[in-house]
């Protein structure tokens, strides 16, 4: 298993670990309906802490995750952008998700794009990872955008009816871009 040394930083990023700091605002995050908007439910304060708690876990089992996210300027804390490896069964899985979550306040920055960008590039080159998947419902256009601009692409016959929702549930049906480490180099290369 490969170990990712933190912090990372990007331009105006830095991508580290999780601290007892974080809880509260993230927490805040989780109770917000506009962050939620597109996520079954709005998060209670404990929801949340558990939330945090196994996404550390993760982070500790694979050597990558989702990793807590804070603005070089002002050092606060804005959201998780990182890689995680799906929990669920689908005709895609087993695979590595990178996803992210900010507060709204930090939304069209484009900071979910610049974080995201460099988890890409560490799951591709430090882990050697041969493809790496997102997935939102259909609606949810900002992080569709986002995942244009991270170069993944969306066949319409990979949508798939998310297995952890209920059947009929209105947020169950999902689209699936994906991105190989193909395509990444060529997205990536110098122009």
């Amino acid at each position: 298993m490969s170990v990712v040394e933190l912090p990372i930083q990007t331009e105006r990023l830095v991508l580290r670990s999780w601290k007892e700091a974080d809880l509260e605002p993230f927490a805040a995050m989780n109770r917000d309906s506009r962050v939620m908007e597109f996520l079954p439910r709005r998060l209670t304060r404990a929801e949340s802490d558990q939330l945090a708690g196994r996404i550390c876990a993760a982070m500790r089992e694979s050597g990558f995750g989702l990793w807590a996210v804070e603005t070089r300027r002002s050092g606060e804390f804005i959201g998780y952008v990182g890689l995680l490896a799906a929990n669920f069964e689908a005709h895609f899985t087993p695979c590595v998700e990178v996803g992210w979550r900010l507060a709204h306040r930090f939304w069209g920055c484009g900071y979910a794009t610049e974080a995201a960008r460099k988890a890409l590039s560490i799951g591709f080159t430090a882990f050697g990872l041969d493809a790496i998947v997102s997935f939102t419902v259909p609606r949810n256009v900002r992080s569709r955008k986002v995942m244009e601009r991270l170069g993944m692409t969306h066949d319409p016959a990979d949508d798939f009816n998310h297995p952890k929702l209920e059947s009929g549930h209105p947020l169950e049906r999902h689209v699936l871009y994906r991105l190989s480490k193909d395509d990444w180099m060529r997205f990536n290369a110098p122009r």
